[in-house]
């Protein structure tokens, strides 16, 4: 099924280790969004092959074109983005990943991982409806609970 997935909180780099682990062991093969400075050396050819996509930030590029493109040459494709952007604290999170998938026509799945439960989960999908603001304040709402590995560095 074509989706954004939504994951997280994401405070910690060990997030993704246990995300992309987990969803590689059930038979997923996600896609992923990650800060270009990672794709060296040989981290580039782990993350190339477990799905990686290498984002420019300090660079103004058409991102949610590009992904929408994605979406629209290939079949299935599931694109995991952490709509906080960073691993710090910030409340006010990224919109591409609802841009993408409302204009890609997608599902945006939410995903958690609950370090308090010891827990990872796909809770909800949930269908953009094109106020932006409404859905992304139901998504923050959905991880207020969730418990994060440094919850210093989560907000909603």
């Amino acid at each position: 099924m074509k989706c954004v997935l939504c994951v997280a909180p994401h405070t910690s780099n060990w997030d993704f280790i246990i995300a992309i682990s987990l969803y590689k062991s059930i038979g997923g093969n996600p896609r992923f969004l990650m800060k270009k400075d990672w794709f060296f050396f040989p981290f580039n050819i782990i993350f190339n092959s477990l799905g990686g996509i290498p984002v420019n930030r300090n660079k103004k590029n058409s991102l949610t074109k590009q992904m929408v493109e994605l979406f629209n040459d290939n079949t299935g494709i599931q694109l995991a983005i952490a709509p906080e952007g960073t691993r710090k604290k910030n409340a006010n999170w990224k919109t591409g990943f609802y841009h993408i998938a409302l204009v890609s026509r997608v599902p945006i799945t939410l995903v958690y991982l609950d370090y308090n439960k010891k827990e990872i989960g796909v809770e909800r999908i949930l269908y953009p409806s094109g106020n932006a603001e409404s859905d992304i304040q139901e998504i923050k709402k959905f991880y207020k609970d969730i418990q994060p590995k440094h919850p210093e560095k989560f907000s909603t």
